[in-house]
């Protein structure tokens, strides 16, 4: 198993599209194959920086997700509302 943490930056007053956005993102991600469960979360000090924790069964599942059609669709959206590239972090335990 692996982790995938990831952490975007989002731009001025683009919260509140970004979390509609976000929670789109996550709901096609439960349903591709070897995707265990995500959590989102928010930096306490900056409302601009938030950030997604992903279990994936293993990194093949993980980077056939990253690929895939779906995902690239709603990154097509997401990359409109943050400040700068995300920044993808895999983990393992």
């Amino acid at each position: 198993m692996i982790n995938v943490l990831i952490e975007r930056n989002i731009a001025e007053d683009m919260e509140t599209t970004y979390e509609a956005a976000a929670k789109r993102t996550l709901h096609l991600a439960y349903q591709a194959p070897g995707f265990i469960n995500g959590e989102t979360f928010s930096d306490l000090h900056n409302s601009h920086r938030r950030f997604v924790l992903s279990k994936w069964r293993s990194a093949r599942d993980w980077y056939n997700w990253y690929h895939s059609d779906a995902r690239r669709e709603t990154m097509n959206e997401l990359n409109l509302l943050l400040n700068d590239q995300e920044k993808i972090t895999l983990l393992e335990n």
